[in-house]
């Protein structure tokens, strides 16, 4: 479909899953392009010749993070939902992801990203979770940083809400390399390590080193879901918050958990 958001195509004699987010220049993290990543991952997980995938985007940034807008109450649920689903999945998946990023990855950008195996960094990515500054968190991130770059880093950004240059983040070890090139630096560390590999033990490989912490993550992603729609989003902050950054205007906040 050429108004499709996702890009999807098979690379290296089909060893390698290519995604391509492909709305540039936001490359929002809306409800078509979860549906569009979550469906090419479900298309192409049974086909054993792939034994990896790589995830980058068009355009100057790799993504601005998720529609705010799909944030409000009335589809909050929904994209919280299919957000998490599409997280897991890649999680899950049999094979190795790996992402490569440019410019700034944000919001649930950077959750996507988070659950890639491996992130390249361009000299100019940017990676943040802002939500804090809208007066909401982010579920996924909550969960899935602590595991990457600890838990004193992880409240670090998740609690204030700033961005940390490609160099931060290869020091908190939040991303594999950074290179003048994401995609390329990807490629050529496939090329080296996974490419003569036996396809079949890489599954398994991938399988034993996620045992434990896939479940972990799992149960906190639910947990950190529910805290979200239950109890977060029925405070007076949070509602003012996502509306004030929709209509473009400062927000009213009380300061408090009360209604």
């Amino acid at each position: 479909m050429t108004d499709s958001p996702l890009k999807v195509w098979l690379d290296r004699d089909g060893s390698l899953l290519r995604l391509r987010l492909a709305r540039p220049r936001a490359n929002l993290v809306d409800a078509a392009m979860i549906s569009a990543l979550d469906n090419a991952l479900s298309q192409h997980v049974s086909e054993l010749d792939i034994c990896c995938v790589l995830l980058d985007a068009e355009g100057p940034h790799f993504s601005f993070g998720a529609s705010v807008e799909e944030h409000l109450p009335e589809q909050c649920a929904d994209m919280l939902s299919s957000l998490h689903g599409l997280i897991i999945n890649m999680l899950e998946y049999p094979v190795p992801i790996l992402a490569a990023v440019q410019g700034q990855c944000l919001g649930g950008g950077l959750e996507v990203v988070c659950g890639a195996s491996q992130i390249f960094a361009a000299n100019d990515a940017k990676f943040g979770q802002p939500e804090i500054k809208l007066a909401v968190f982010a579920p996924a991130a909550s969960c899935l940083l602590p595991e990457r770059i600890g838990q004193a880093n992880a409240e670090d950004l998740l609690l204030s809400g700033r961005s940390i240059s490609a160099g931060e983040a290869l020091r908190l070890g939040l991303v594999q390399c950074v290179d003048a090139n994401p995609e390329q630096a990807a490629l050529g560390w496939f090329d080296q390590h996974l490419a003569g590999l036996s396809k079949s033990s890489l599954r398994f490989a991938l399988r034993a080193v996620r045992l434990q912490t896939l479940q972990r993550i799992k149960e906190k992603i639910a947990q950190a879901e529910r805290l979200y729609i239950d109890e977060l989003m029925k405070t007076h902050d949070a509602l003012e918050g996502l509306t004030a950054f929709v209509e473009k205007r400062k927000a009213n906040l009380n300061h408090n958990r009360e209604n």
